[in-house]
């Protein structure tokens, strides 16, 4: 997708929290290939400033990218995007909850526990989605989004096979959340109520099983007998 395909005004900024790691970086990429304000958020400011002037250079100067830490990127954006490792899902929720009231968390993390990452492993919560939504109370809409797509796709100039299924707290959020997955390139489809995001985050342990057994990296999946409404 084109910038000129977009057909309403890239207002929103959107902070990419975990942005120095892969599928963060790529998803950054994306948005800002398709005209978005990008803040890259990491633990360590000079890590999110190497990125985000990876990511310009990257788009020939013409992108908005910036790195910064998770906290101010977090307090900067309209839309908050966590990318982190499990391991970091906790800690860096509770760092940044302060300034997310009024906006809407894109949560892509899954509940990966090493070494078994090809075994579904869910929280108490039910999801990291549900267990994000505890974590940041009533005012912040949750949705979880992005979690079977691979990276490897993601910073590349190529169609990805993959769809996106995205499940959150309020269709109002999931519809803004599949205004992101189009103009990153992607094919959303609206999977339901925060409750289905178990679902979503438990399909990424299958997928890395079914790279294991037949030896690929990046499988996904596709939404057949349906016909999505633009």
């Amino acid at each position: 997708m084109t910038t000129s395909e977009i057909k309403e005004p890239l207002l929103l900024t959107i902070a990419v929290l975990g942005g120095t790691g892969k599928e963060g970086k790529g998803l950054a990429y994306r948005w800002a290939k398709a005209g978005y304000k990008v803040l890259i958020g990491s633990r360590s400011s000079e890590r999110a400033v190497t990125a985000a002037s990876e990511i310009v250079e990257m788009l020939d100067g013409s992108a908005s990218a910036v790195g910064a830490s998770n906290q101010e990127a977090a307090q900067l954006a309209d839309i908050v995007v966590l990318t982190v490792p499990y391991a970091a899902h906790h800690d860096t929720l509770e760092s940044v909850k302060d300034v997310l009231a009024g906006k809407i968390l894109i949560d892509v993390t899954v509940p990966l526990v090493p070494p078994k990452v090809s075994k579904v492993q869910m929280p108490a919560a039910g999801s990291a989605a549900q267990e994000a939504k505890n974590i940041v109370g009533e005012g912040v809409e949750v949705v979880a989004a992005f979690q079977n797509i691979s990276h490897e796709h993601l910073l590349k100039d190529e169609d990805v096979e993959c769809d996106v299924l995205v499940a959150g707290t309020s269709k109002a959020a999931r519809a803004e959340v599949l205004k992101l997955v189009e103009a990153a390139g992607l094919t959303g489809w609206d999977a339901g109520p925060i409750e289905n995001s178990v679902v979503l985050e438990g399909l990424t342990s299958v997928l890395i099983n079914i790279n294991k057994q037949y030896g690929s990296t990046h499988a996904g999946i596709k939404i057949t007998g349906a016909t999505v409404k633009r």
